[in-house]
């Protein structure tokens, strides 16, 4: 007879191998694609009316060419480059319109001879003071509390009003009159960096973006229908002061809405990483490539990013609604001279660029801010494509819907199997009917049962012990190798899983693993779903909306398993099929061909073998199919080949030939029935949308926090937060890898070992990674003492070994103790050389 193909897609080692391994390889590679790869911007410099690319990236040139910190002489002319720059703007724009220089305000003089229907208006203020108090810290040496701090600062901004279809023709900022009812936009960035930056990211390209923006709406055609205001400030990094300064401005009355520009990194993307509510954030949602997610506002809340921007005056002291974008990554340039233009590019500037312009034509078209607080917001892109938004009581809405329905779904099913009488899980023993002096039939239904916690609990304390260890021996190499230490981590856990998944399933094969493992992973996510719903409702945090999707995948996953069950036969006929009378009947026209069956990992040798007869002395040639024993009675026991002597053959020797050439190597006689291709439904449920999810959120927050470390945060944190981001990309395979064959888990051993010695030895910093310290010198203008400091991480001989190297240290003590004002770090300091 003429052996029938395999099944390509059947539960079997080879296919579940391929398959699963190209999935989670598709998947992942798009991932590290949309991540890593800007988004081109446009072949042609002019892609939107009045924006032009080239023109933007000469500015970035300028406004990048040197430090210009808020008080300094070149932040000076940099102000005044920036007004002449808008002047040739609006020159060029209003050409044909009422437009005349008594428009600009400088030096906000207020002039009754503005003309009506300007369409911009530009403010030099420099006026605009503000005075503000802090109390100071709680010290960490003692119970009292560090000197507080008050300031004083004048502000110098750049304020362009671009007059909306619907604001009318007043000029309401005059004699203090309100400003019109439905306000407006505001967009803001600040031009000034640090005295150890060039500013190309923080905020150069906020900054170049926003002269494109003024370029674009005063473009004819282009007209906003809500007025929006263009704020450059000066000031943000010492306190956040240029914006508090235009809080004291009357334009500052007039915005509703608003969208901050900011940067912490060196190019790459703009991520929309704050926003104060749905509404606002559904204007980004038009963006071409979004690129967003809420947990990332639930970390910044959380203090792990040490930094704070100007949102926090907007929506705290302007009661604003609005949006922040910034570049975040890599945080090693972030406030150093390798933030130039050097290190971006005209890709990024159009992804934050359109992303801006996008966002304002959605906020000055409605009317979001006008009726009053939004409602908190869930927000999160696919691949930097598609953005989905909506309410956080939604996602609570869904949450509890999923924690009752689920459950009792699966009751029901589970309750209609048992009604049928095709409910083996959970089932020993069943009774023959009609056979009062006959033993039970053994049903093995709790094989298999205990084999998936094992599995989970040794993988993710392998991962989990592997980031204790790097975190002690070596914690910083994360700083500049975190894909490294995500290798190491998905490659222990990889191998662990399946080692310990294939031994189990070695000693105890059963039809019913697939489903107990899902059951198992459905009890465990509904217990952190729960956790999640409560953090909803009380902490209105909304990061956890991808285990929310996540239990749905499992829920659904869970379904079908159980589902499966109403293919196999009553368990009454299936008894009364195996009872020793019926065996006995048997047993004289059959052979034991399945009773030493053979299991294997390794699918590559599935085909027909002939079947040894005991009975009949004869050979008979016997059909493979995809449950059939890949190696039949070869009996040579390694990773890729084992057996497993069926501890049901008495039950297998009953069934026809057909049903139990179907058993799959020494599992219950009774799975002759089950589906062998619903497996792969199941995977992509489980993998695919939660991957991509969880993989987005992964590399977002590893991008964020890896090279936090040098602001003095735990150094646990990321080893931790990576192996619990592990075990959540890796659980939704973990149902399926003991059907793996050696080859992929036995590479992944060596990945393993490879990373971990890299990660244990190699040094932790590099050119394109610098370990950030803060430098410090003090004089004493009456007594000369000149003090000098350097502040970094106290993990480590890093900053003891750098203030060494310095000669002013020479022959001197060096007093290291911990800093006061900056948590987790430490303060070396010594006697710098007398000031000539």
């Amino acid at each position: 007879m003429k052996p029938r193909l395999s099944n390509p897609i059947a539960f079997t080692p080879r296919p579940v191998t391929i398959i699963s391994s190209l999935i989670y390889a598709a998947v992942i590679i798009a991932l590290l694609l949309t991540h890593i790869i800007v988004p081109s911007a446009p072949s042609n410099p002019t892609p939107i009316a009045g924006v032009n690319l080239t023109e933007a990236w000469q500015d970035l040139q300028y406004i990048s060419s040197g430090f210009h910190p808020y008080n300094s002489r070149r932040n000076d002319e940099k102000r005044d480059w920036l007004l002449r720059r808008i002047e040739r703007i609006l020159a060029t724009n209003t050409k044909g319109l009422m437009f005349d220089r008594s428009t600009y305000l400088h030096d906000s003089q207020f002039r009754a001879s503005i003309a009506r229907q300007s369409p911009a208006v530009v403010f030099s203020d420099v006026t605009s003071n503000v005075t503000f108090s802090r109390e100071g810290k709680k010290s960490s040496s003692d119970s009292g509390k560090e000197s507080g701090l008050s300031v004083y600062f004048e502000g110098t901004n750049i304020i362009v009003y671009i007059r909306g279809s619907q604001d009318g023709e007043e000029d309401w900022w005059l004699n203090g009159e309100e400003p019109p009812e439905k306000g407006g936009v505001l967009i803001n960035a600040h031009y000034d960096s640090v005295s150890t930056g060039y500013g190309a990211t923080d905020d150069g390209v906020g900054v170049v973006s926003i002269l494109q923006i003024i370029k674009h709406f005063t473009t004819e055609g282009h007209k906003p229908k809500r007025g929006i205001v263009t704020l450059l400030n000066n000031g943000e990094e010492d306190f956040l002061n240029g914006a508090r300064a235009f809080s004291q401005h009357p334009v500052s009355k007039f915005p509703r809405t608003f969208l901050n520009l900011e940067g912490a990194g060196a190019g790459g993307r703009a991520a929309m990483f704050r926003s104060t509510d749905t509404e606002v954030t559904r204007a980004y949602q038009k963006s071409k490539y979004p690129f967003a997610s809420v947990l990332s506002g639930d970390v910044f809340k959380s203090g792990i990013i040490r930094s704070e921007t100007d949102y926090l005056v907007f929506t705290e002291k302007l009661g604003l609604r609005g949006l922040d974008l910034a570049f975040y990554a890599p945080r090693a340039r972030y406030h150093t001279d390798r933030d130039d233009a050097k290190h971006t590019n005209v890709d990024s500037i159009w992804h934050m660029l359109s992303a801006s312009i996008s966002t304002l034509q959605g906020l000055s078209s409605s009317d979001i801010g006008n009726e009053g607080k939004g409602t908190d917001a869930v927000w999160f892109d696919l691949f930097g494509r598609v953005m989905a938004v909506f309410r956080l009581q939604t996602l609570f809405a869904l949450s509890v819907t999923l924690l009752v329905v689920a459950p009792i779904t699966l009751i029901v099913i589970g309750t209609i199997l048992y009604k049928v009488d095709k409910l083996y899980i959970f089932s020993r023993k069943k009774d023959v009917r009609g056979g009062d002096e006959e033993e039970p039939v053994s049903l093995h239904g709790w094989k298999g049962f205990f084999q998936y916690p094992v599995v989970v609990v040794l993988a993710s304390a392998a991962v989990i012990g592997v980031a204790f260890l790097i975190a002690k021996v070596n914690p910083f190499i994360v700083y500049s190798s975190p894909y490294a230490v995500w290798s190491m981590m998905l490659s222990a856990w990889v191998f662990v899983a399946w080692f310990f998944a294939c031994s189990l399933d070695y000693l105890r094969p059963s039809a019913l693993a697939r489903l107990y493992s899902l059951l198992w992973l459905f009890a465990i996510s509904w217990v952190i779903l729960v956790a999640v719903a409560v953090m909803e409702k009380r902490q209105h945090i909304a990061g956890g909306y991808f285990l929310v999707f996540y239990f749905a995948t499992i829920f659904l996953a869970t379904l079908i398993s159980l589902s499966e069950l109403f293919r196999l036969p009553p368990k009454s006929e299936y008894a009364e099929e195996i009872s020793p009378s019926n065996i006995g009947e048997t047993r004289s026209h059959r052979s034991q061909s399945i009773a030493s069956g053979q299991r294997l990992a390794q699918a590559s040798e599935e085909q027909q073998r002939p079947e040894d007869n005991e009975h009949q002395n004869a050979e008979e040639n016997d059909e493979a199919t995809e449950r059939t024993s890949l190696l039949r009675n070869d009996r040579h026991t390694t990773f890729a080949h084992y057996h497993q002597q069926n501890t049901t053959a008495s039950a297998e020797h009953a069934l026809d030939e057909g049903k139990e050439r179907k058993v799959y190597l020494g599992e219950q006689a009774w799975s002759w029935s089950l589906p062998t291709s619903l497996w792969l439904l199941e995977f992509l449920l489980l993998s695919v949308f939660p991957i991509i999810l969880v993989g987005q959120v992964s590399l977002l927050f590893t991008s964020s926090i890896h090279q936090t470390l040098a602001d003095g945060n735990s150094t646990l944190l990321p080893y931790i937060a990576t192996a619990g981001l592990t075990i959540l990309l890796l659980v939704p395979v973990s149902p399926f890898i003991h059907r793996y064959t050696y080859h992929i888990p036995t590479f992944l051993l060596l990945v393993f070992i490879g990373t971990l010695i890299y990660n244990l030895l190699a040094f932790p910093f590099s050119p394109n990674n610098r370990l950030k310290i803060y430098f410090d010198q003090r004089v004493d203008l009456e007594t000369g003492i000149n003090t000098v400091s350097l502040t970094g991480i106290k993990t480590g001989p890093y900053l003891g070994n750098i203030a060494a190297s310095l000669p002013s240290t020479a022959g001197q003590p060096i007093s290291c103790v911990d800093s006061t004002t900056r948590q987790g770090l430490q303060v070396c300091s010594w006697h710098g050389l007398a000031p000539k």
